[in-house]
């Protein structure tokens, strides 16, 4: 029990951590961007630190939800509040989408204005264009920190939010090329990256929402636990034949419930016995696995 304590806290501790490095990195990175977008007359700059700063909206609203996954198990939820996790994930892509429909109308909209000739847009200053460079390369080391983190913890919400920060480079990258081409007098370009950036943060939203719905589904991957399973427990000579294998999701962890056939002139001890090593062979080899159901009867 003490393990599993000590790993649980480990795994927390490390889902805080990416949680608040994103955050911190974003409040900067919304402050810095959005100003320079504005003054810099960037409208693609302007969308990415747009998207910034729903980020900082949407990572207070993780930190929320993490903590509340890691709350002990009670009555009421005897497998623990793991499952705020993915709900995480969830609100998190429905961010994320509905910052992409903004971006995209403003983009769009500034294009127009730009070929009715309303608008006055002369393309984005050199500022604009270091900035944009720069949050490319602090997205980078934040997209790989956190998605080392996800896999540690297995934590939708965490990979939500390295999906985000991987969504975050491509958008920086379009950004860039927007502000150098409008500084060589194609204007209509930097709006058109605003727009693109857009399309590319819609798509990510999606992503997650799929996800993050699977897991609140109780999606597991069926076929390929099963052959894990199957190919820990056949090498065991107490087991004559497996019967059935079930499983379902909760939050980042699998409940296993096994069928085995054992020899019918066991005592009921020795098929504890057997059954007591079935789960521990499926614990040590299996990642994030928090209870297994061992079910015997004779064979034949």
């Amino acid at each position: 029990m003490t393990v599993q304590t000590n790993t649980t806290d480990t795994r927390a501790k490390k889902g805080f951590a990416a949680v608040l490095v994103g955050l911190l990195a974003n409040i900067l990175l919304a402050a810095i961007k959005t100003s320079v977008g504005v003054l810099g007359h960037s409208p693609a700059l302007l969308a990415d630190g747009i998207n910034s700063t729903s980020d900082v909206a949407y990572y207070v609203v993780v930190s929320i939800f993490v903590k509340m996954a890691n709350k002990p198990a009670d009555d009421e939820h005897p497998y623990g509040h793991s499952q705020f996790e993915s709900i995480g994930a969830l609100l998190v892509g429905s961010f994320v989408i509905t910052t992409a429909v903004a971006i995209f109308w403003n983009s769009v909209d500034t294009i127009y204005d730009l070929f009715s000739g309303v608008g006055s847009f002369s393309g984005g200053t050199e500022t604009a264009l270091f900035v944009a460079l720069g949050t490319v390369v602090l997205k980078i080391a934040l997209t790989l920190y956190t998605q080392s983190a996800g896999k540690e913890t297995n934590n939708p919400s965490i990979t939500a939010l390295a999906y985000d920060h991987r969504n975050d480079i491509f958008s920086a990258l379009a950004a860039v090329i927007g502000i150098f081409l409008g500084r060589l007098g194609l204007y209509w370009v930097d709006p058109l990256a605003g727009a693109l950036v857009a399309i590319v943060i819609l798509r990510t939203g999606i992503v997650i929402l799929r996800e993050s719905t699977s897991d609140l589904m109780d999606t597991v991957p069926g076929k390929v636990l099963s052959e894990q399973i199957m190919s820990l427990l056949t090498p065991l000579s107490e087991i004559q034949h497996i019967e059935e294998i079930h499983a379902h999701r909760f939050g980042p962890y699998l409940m296993i419930n096994i069928t085995i056939c054992i020899d019918g002139n066991l005592s009921v001890f020795e098929g504890d016995k057997i059954s007591t090593k079935v789960e521990e062979t499926i614990k040590a080899n299996i990642s994030f696995v928090r209870t297994v159901h061992v079910h015997y009867h004779p064979e034949g």
